[in-house]
């Protein structure tokens, strides 16, 4: 499959696109996506547009269509032609607002992958004349926090991984096929479950302990963590068995919704959100460097304070790999480039406050969303040389905040704003 199928591109979360990126980029073509109605504490809010995490997912079809998939924030699911903007598909309806970023199957079969706030996890079938829900999980009652879905499935050898916010870690054997009229089938059978606390965890930090952020996974070991800020490392050796055993177990302080990025050599980095203030968050930082092979897993971190007071710090954005950096966009709203081997800060710039959208590289440019609060927009800086970004462009929106993450594909930026449009930037 050739295509951007996931969120950040891979299931280690470290692949963002195929260039060429724009070198001048101006709208060339934007979508009215529009608004729902989401409840949060009790009433009743308008969501208009996407947001996080809520990168595209791109394909490029055997008839020749490059397509874009996404869920968003008007209780739907859309399908757009990258060339036009154009819907190539009729949306697929859901109960509620979508966050999270769905998943193209990688191996072929015309399915996607994607939660939703309305407390299910789906998997849809393309070769119908319309999506077609194939199956779909619905969050068990009783979950220690809520039941929403906003992390990104993966799929590898016909298992399909995911947490939930009901604070669970799943694994499920999808069993794809075909019927008799050669229509794509799925029958998903649960080979795996484990719940992301324990006791210890929810007496230090309370029931607030969903898994919000997108499974990672590197050489038979899949990583996640959740909003009490425990991340977890399972063997997934004997998964089919069964079983997938405990391997990583590390406890950062605080909530981690951005997801865990993996280095070639296995090093863990971990954005973390600063809303508590413990004593751990600030032994730790909130940019964290891991290694989850050694006896003292830590191996530096960087403080992200808030930027003003009674306001938070720390990342919602997952960061990015690049050439002996990581690059990741900080709640209190700089873009900060740190080497990975030192954990240095060598270079920050202003991005503004609420920079929730993950940064993006690709053929060495990176996009990054900036000034939330003036409007938004993006910004390109050429990282040439890694460690001293050079801004070579800058898109002003002026309308809405981009919190969702930029696909880029083949010349073009796709991204959704919480101004109530999707935008196509060439």
């Amino acid at each position: 499959m050739e295509g951007l199928l996931q969120f950040r591109g891979n299931p280690s979360r470290t692949w963002y696109g195929t260039g060429p990126v724009p070198s001048d980029p101006a709208i060339a073509w934007s979508t009215e996506i529009g608004c729902g109605l989401s409840t949060v504490g009790g009433e009743a809010t308008s969501w208009c547009g996407s947001g996080w995490t809520g990168q595209p997912a791109i394909w490029e079809r055997s008839d020749g269509v490059t397509e874009i998939i996404f869920g968003a924030y008007d209780r739907a699911v859309h399908f757009l032609d990258a060339a036009t903007g154009q819907a190539t598909r009729p949306e697929f309806p859901t109960q509620d607002i979508n966050k999270g970023s769905v998943t193209i199957d990688p191996d072929g079969y015309p399915l996607i992958y994607f939660g939703s706030r309305d407390d299910r996890i789906r998997i849809v079938a393309l070769d119908r004349d319309v999506p077609t829900e194939l199956w779909a999980f619905f969050t068990p009652p009783n979950s220690i926090w809520n039941n929403d879905w906003d992390g990104n499935p993966t799929v590898i050898d016909d298992l399909l991984f995911e947490g939930g916010e009901n604070g669970i870690f799943y694994v499920w054997k999808l069993n794809r096929g075909y019927d008799a009229d050669g229509r794509v089938t799925v029958d998903p059978e649960l080979v795996f479950s484990i719940p992301s606390y324990n006791d210890e965890l929810v007496s230090r930090v309370g029931r607030n302990v969903s898994i919000e952020n997108s499974v990672a996974i590197y050489e038979g070991t899949v990583y996640f963590s959740n909003s009490g800020g425990r991340v977890l490392g399972l063997d997934l050796t004997n998964i089919d068995a069964g079983e997938a055993p405990v391997v990583f177990d590390y406890w950062v302080g605080d909530d981690v919704d951005a997801s865990i990025v993996i280095d070639a050599d296995g090093m863990l980095y971990v954005s973390v959100e600063l809303e508590k203030f413990r004593a751990r968050s600030a032994e730790l930082g909130q940019l964290i460097k891991l290694d989850p092979t050694a006896d003292d897993p830590f191996v530096w971190g960087v403080p992200v304070p808030p930027l003003f007071s009674g306001s938070d710090g720390g990342l919602w954005a997952t960061p990015a790999l690049g050439d002996g950096v990581v690059y990741a966009a900080t709640h209190p709203g700089e873009l900060l480039a740190v080497d990975t081997a030192t954990g240095e800060v060598v270079y920050r710039d202003s991005i503004g406050f609420h920079a929730w959208s993950s940064p993006v590289l690709v053929d060495g440019t990176l996009v990054v969303s900036i000034n939330c609060e003036e409007g938004g927009g993006l910004r390109g800086y050429d990282v040439a040389d890694p460690r001293s970004p050079q801004e070579i462009w800058q898109v002003d929106l002026l309308t809405g905040c981009i919190e969702s993450t930029p696909a880029i594909w083949k010349g073009g930026i796709y991204v959704g704003s919480r101004d109530g449009n999707f935008y196509a930037f060439k």
